[in-house]
């Protein structure tokens, strides 16, 4: 009887790689490398910087020419820099607009519009996804056609309405047409509709009420999303123009946008460049203040919500 003795076959060796293959093999990652490069310089860089050049050009170039000369403006050459940088215009804007009193209208129309607003946003958010009521669907279809109607439509009716109950020349006035935002509602709900039910179905066996629920629990938790609402419902506040330039005719009364219009008379001056340019900074400048505090919450706001 013979036995066979069974031997286990030897593993393959790979073959030694040549100093050929390793150098293809680094071209090709090299070549890559180099791709990707260029499809992100192209793809992203490029359009960012394109889109900053197209918004920042301008208010650079406002801001520049407020300090320049009116010579230096109407120049034919291209002057980028002022000679001697002079807060000349400035002072002269200020000698024809108040702007401390218009500076004091747009803030209190700004803080208290804005304020309403965002108030009644969350209120309205909270009630079409947390309260169960009859209707909810047509009514938020309400708010995403209000969302698409352009608000110059409603100035002729707004004006009759106000001007008819005694709102001209008032903060008022220039304030209740406003109050609705479908823009914040229709963020609020939908991020309202992100967050998980169990938090709020342990604070009502708890017995806490719809109030207690928004102010303890959601508004915490949504403060990205809040703050971006209130941005923009501020800088939509702050740059109305068109409304309270048609419900006032007093000067006393209008707000930093339609306080421009009193330099008017010095339009077509060539003279009057640096100073309606002095003016729209005047306009410009909280807002962007405001913007660089709060402009990291945006992006927050805006994306809170899409990665699970």
């Amino acid at each position: 009887m013979t036995t066979t003795l069974l031997t286990e076959a030897p593993a393959p060796t790979s073959r030694p790689r040549t100093a050929a293959s390793a150098k293809a093999s680094t071209r090709h990652g090299s070549a890559l490398d180099q791709e990707s490069t260029a499809s992100l310089i192209l793809g992203g860089y490029v359009p960012l910087i394109l889109a900053t050049l197209i918004i920042a050009l301008p208010l650079i170039w406002m801001m520049l020419g407020s300090l320049k000369t009116s010579g230096e403006v109407v120049s034919r050459d291209l002057v980028w820099l002022p000679a001697s940088p002079s807060f000349d215009a400035y002072v002269t804007a200020s000698r024809q607009v108040d702007f401390p009193r218009l500076f004091l209208n747009s803030t209190l129309v700004t803080i208290v519009g804005a304020g309403i607003k965002v108030l009644l946003a969350l209120t309205t958010s909270y009630a079409l996804v947390f309260v169960r009521f009859p209707f909810k669907r047509i009514i938020f279809a309400g708010i995403l056609v209000a969302l698409m109607v352009p608000p110059q439509v409603s100035l002729l009716p707004n004006y009759v309405l106000i001007s008819g109950l005694g709102g001209a020349n008032t903060y008022w006035g220039i304030i209740l047409p406003g109050l609705g935002t479908a823009f914040g509602t229709f963020l609020l709900r939908q991020h309202f509709l992100s967050l998980p039910a169990e938090i709020l179905e342990a604070a009502e066996l708890d017995g806490a009420g719809h109030l207690r629920r928004l102010v303890q629990i959601i508004i915490p938790i949504s403060t990205p999303t809040i703050a971006t609402v209130s941005l923009v419902t501020i800088v939509n506040e702050w740059n109305d123009y068109i409304w309270p330039l048609i419900i006032t005719t007093d000067d006393q009364m209008m707000t930093l946008p339609g306080g421009l219009t009193l330099l008017k008379n010095l339009e077509g001056d060539p003279s009057s460049y640096p100073i309606l340019m002095a003016g729209a900074v005047v306009v410009i400048l909280p807002v962007l203040i405001v913007f660089m505090f709060l402009q990291r919450y945006i992006v927050a706001g805006l994306t809170q919500g899409a990665v699970r």
